[in-house]
């Protein structure tokens, strides 16, 4: 059986313009390739209602699991709990057990509980929380959509959380070969090579290292078997 599959909606105009480089989706890809979840499609956004609601509303419907990240902080800006809740029709609140963790929380620190920290605990009707040990503002999951932070450390944490909560597939598994010819000549083997291990994922990525051309081949499967076989090959093919 197919893989379940898994999208991603990183949300911030701060990503958008370049001013913050995002690492998020690198991490959860990782991780998701390890429980046998494949990440589809990932759509950065910008803090703008329309298009993130449009983002939830597509990718909900197009993959199994859709995870976001950025925009459930205190300011102006955070929008992604509201617009979740719109991309669902739910309303949206303070709900209680989610300001209970905050207020703990600023209590500790000595650090007032205002209006702007109390934002963090809208939550939409019907959503599970999830944890965020780092900076202790929860996430939520509703429906197939994992709602998460924009800092890296929270959505590692929250990640951590969430995985072993969802229903893998088999691992996808692979092996790369540096091949130090040029891909002009490599592409016509490579093809072939291709076509008959249909079943697996070939890729070829070039690179130009002091003087030398060539490209690194990975090769990806669920089958450990036709990994080694294909690469096997590629390797006769491309002596070093």
């Amino acid at each position: 059986m197919a893989n379940p599959t898994a999208s991603m909606i990183v949300i911030g105009d701060e990503i958008l313009s370049g001013r913050t480089r995002d690492s998020n989706m690198h991490h959860l890809a990782k991780e998701l390739t390890k429980v046998g979840i494949d990440l589809r499609e990932v759509r950065m956004v910008s803090d703008d209602r329309e298009a993130i609601v449009s983002a939830v509303t597509a990718l909900a419907a197009e993959t199994t699991h859709v995870f976001t990240s950025g925009g459930i902080g205190p300011t102006h800006d955070d929008i992604t709990a509201d617009c979740v809740a719109a991309a669902f029709g739910a309303h949206i609140d303070i709900r209680e057990d989610a300001y209970a963790l905050l207020a703990a929380h600023y209590e500790r620190q000595g650090a007032e509980f205002n209006t702007a920290r109390q934002r963090m605990a809208r939550i939409p009707d019907g959503a599970v929380l999830i944890e965020n040990p780092v900076s202790i503002a929860p996430g939520f999951a509703l429906e197939n959509v994992y709602v998460m932070a924009g800092g890296p450390p929270g959505v590692e944490a929250m990640v951590a959380s969430v995985l072993p909560t969802l229903t893998g597939g088999a691992p996808l598994l692979s092996q790369n070969l540096r091949i130090e010819r040029g891909e002009g000549e490599i592409a016509g083997p490579l093809a072939a090579l291709a076509t008959e291990y249909n079943d697996l994922s070939i890729g070829s990525y070039p690179f130009q290292k002091n003087g030398i051309y060539g490209a690194n081949i990975v090769i990806r499967g669920q089958d450990g078997a036709r990994v080694d076989a294909a690469m096997s090959k590629l390797a006769e093919m491309f002596p070093a």
